[in-house]
């Protein structure tokens, strides 16, 4: 199991908390601390250095070297079959693990397994239960501000899981590489998993894998850098990943998702909630516009990628094509709805 942190000492400690409750299942823990100077680095040597519940290695980088490169080096290292990653902002269950591993096991052909993501302030609700994407390349986890009824309780089949509580097969990391570090965060789960469609792994949710999680703990929900992240790298997912007959189509997806964000921002809905008043819109659009120009100057090393890809290729670009129409997500629900 992977951990990766960057200053969140409190939050921290209460995942590993959950980690050591974890029951019917052996497994080791990988902490990256991406150069903390929160003490988070000590409390863990300090607090579960000596835990018998599980194996421990603590990695110290000197600086924020992002999300993807911290779980790749943690890949280099770690052993067997399954790879799982916890957020520092989530809290597992106790069969989070087992769970996992147990539908993985049972499944010969799924390379990741999602887990049913609740929200840590108010578990009534649904964080994400696997993943939608839009046709720009925005995504957005399945039920993600529902009220939970038990509508995403049974196991099944979804686009692919959410990095914040994932399992990886050691097998799919082997073939196809670990995170895409260009993206250094946000969008780098999507990459990861739809890389992994493309080669003809399946992802599976697991609705018994329960985690609680702490919304966007890493940069806030208000984060300008958030916002530019996950539009940059919703950009370079799509001109790496995306069959050309949507690629094509991306600036017209964009500007009608451009045109809904808006009118939602108007009435105070979706995630432009997060962006009170004139100036917080305002801010909002800048973040947008700043992303989309960062990816501009990416493209060229995407599109070499891309070409890379082909190596690992199972699915034609008619079956990603049907993959993505057949996991995406409405326009209303993308631009109005919000945890």
């Amino acid at each position: 199991m992977v951990v990766v942190n960057w200053n969140r000492r409190e939050l921290l400690r209460a995942c590993l908390e959950s980690v050591a409750g974890q029951r019917d299942v052996a497994f080791e823990v990988v902490v990256i601390d991406n150069g903390s100077t929160d003490g988070s680095a000590e409390m863990v040597a300090a607090e579960f250095g000596g835990r018998q519940a599980f194996s421990l290695r603590l990695i110290r980088n000197e600086a924020n070297r992002g999300f993807c490169a911290a779980n790749n080096q943690a890949f280099a290292i770690c052993h067997g079959e399954f790879v799982a990653l916890l957020n520092n902002d989530a809290e597992a269950e106790a069969g989070w693990l087992a769970a996992m591993r147990d539908a993985m096991t049972a499944h010969e052909e799924a390379g990741m397994a999602a887990s049913k993501i609740l929200v840590w302030e108010d578990p009534s609700r649904i964080d994400k239960a696997g993943h939608l994407i839009y046709l720009d390349g925005q995504n957005r986890g399945c039920g993600s501000g529902e009220t939970d009824h038990g509508q995403f309780d049974r196991l099944e089949e979804t686009l692919w899981p959410d990095g914040c509580a994932a399992m990886y097969r050691r097998a799919m990391l082997d073939e196809i590489g670990g995170f895409d570090e260009d993206l250094f965060a946000y969008g780098d789960d999507a990459e990861l998993g739809l890389r992994a469609r493309i080669a003809g792994w399946r992802c599976l949710y697991v609705p018994g894998a329960v985690v609680r999680h702490h919304r966007a703990a890493s940069l806030g929900l208000e984060s300008s850098r958030r916002v530019e992240l996950i539009e940059r790298n919703r950009v370079l997912l799509a001109a790496k990943l995306f069959p050309w007959s949507l690629l094509w189509l991306n600036g017209l997806f964009y500007l009608l998702r451009l045109g809904a964000g808006v009118w939602a921002a108007v009435r105070n809905r979706g995630e432009a909630r997060h962006f009170p008043g004139i100036g917080g819109k305002l801010r909002l659009a800048i973040a947008m516009l700043r992303g989309d120009l960062e990816a501009l100057g990416m493209l060229p090393r995407m599109l070499r990628k891309r070409r890379e890809v082909g190596r690992i290729r199972k699915l034609s670009p008619g079956d990603v094509r049907r993959l993505l129409l057949r996991h995406r997500i409405s326009l209303r629900a993308l631009t109005e709805r919000s945890i």
